[in-house]
This record gives structure tokens, C-alpha cells and sequence, in this order.
């Protein structure tokens, strides 16, 4: 991403936060100007429409850092439970997820997809690394387990409007048992 508080940063935070509070149809171009404190003008010279837009900020999301290969087998799988949810909050968020599912925008759907199948890549790489150095039992998943995690999340938020503090503590708790290594 460009420098912080630069133009280029401010169109694409704005857009992303639209994105996440309300889904593609709040991230207008006028929507844009006014939260990013950007003239329109402007922002039409750094993308041609709102689709432009939306395409480059949601490319621009950042891949995960990589796992520390310290970490003992439970931190790795708190790490996994971590970076699952950061790809919906901090990817499109639940207004994203929302006209997802709803498929209001088919051509958003599409591009959120292929960024979620972009980030399951890395977190698919990331458990397979886990079973391989014996820190996962060799038979899990990934993407059940990937799909488990953020399911519980959207579920957790959708039966109680908000997630609450320790979730994915209580959610470690459930799912350690069927991922560690047998001994």
C-alpha cells in the first residue's frame, strides 16, 4: 500500500470501511470522496469507476505474515483461528460478507471470492506445514477446518450480534482437541 495518510491510502482505507460496514453498494464513488476527504476528481483519476475501485482496494489486502516456526502447536492453531477471522474483518467485513452470500453484487462475489481462495491458499499452506512437522495430527482438513473457524465466527456474530470477548479462546478449546497430534 502507498505511504500512510498518502491520497492513495485514504481512497482505499475509505472504500475498504464502506466496504465492510455496508458492502459494494455503500462503497460509492461520492461515498469515497466524502470519507476519505478526497475530491471525486481525484479519486476518478486513480480509477476509472467504482468497480476499478473496489478491485484494486480489495487486491491491496495484505497477505498474513507468516507463521513463526517457534511457536509450540497450540499457538499455531490460535494463530490459524486469528488469521481466519482477520480475512473477514479485515478483508471486506460483514457488510462485505453479507452481499456475498446474498450475491447482490455477482461481480463483487466473484472478486471477494477469488481474494478469500487467495488468503485459504496461505492459511491451507499454513496447516499442511502444521501436519507435516507433526504439530497437527496428519489427517485434519484444511478446509473444513478453515470453513469451521469462520463459520462459528459469522454464526457467533449472527445469533448474538456481536462476538464476544474470549470466542476464540472458547473456540481453541472445541477445536484443539480434534486437530493436536495424537500421541
Amino acid at each position: 500500500m502507498a505511504e500512510p495518510g498518502s491520497v492513495e491510502d485514504r481512497i482505499a482505507e475509505s472504500a475498504l470501511q464502506l466496504l465492510r460496514d455496508g458492502g459494494p453498494r455503500a462503497a460509492t464513488m461520492e461515498a469515497v470522496a466524502s470519507a476519505s476527504g478526497v475530491a471525486k476528481t481525484t479519486i476518478y483519476r486513480r480509477h476509472r469507476d467504482r468497480r476499478d475501485l473496489l478491485t484494486a482496494t480489495l487486491s491491496g489486502l495484505a497477505t498474513p505474515q507468516p507463521l513463526d516456526p517457534a511457536l509450540d502447536p497450540p499457538a499455531r492453531l490460535r494463530w490459524i483461528i486469528d488469521r481466519a477471522i482477520e480475512i473477514v474483518e479485515h478483508g471486506v467485513g460483514l457488510g462485505g460478507v453479507a452481499a456475498m452470500l446474498t450475491d447482490e453484487d455477482p461481480e463483487f462475489s466473484a472478486l471477494f471470492r477469488r481474494i478469500l481462495s487467495d488468503r485459504r491458499g496461505h492459511l491451507t499452506s499454513v496447516i499442511d506445514a502444521c501436519k507435516k512437522d507433526g504439530s497437527m495430527r496428519d489427517d485434519v482438513e484444511a478446509a473444513p477446518l478453515i470453513d469451521a473457524i469462520v463459520g462459528a465466527y459469522l454464526a457467533e456474530y449472527a445469533r448474538t450480534g456481536n462476538v464476544a470477548t474470549g470466542w476464540s479462546a472458547r473456540l481453541f478449546d472445541l477445536l484443539w482437541p480434534a486437530v493436536r497430534p495424537r500421541r
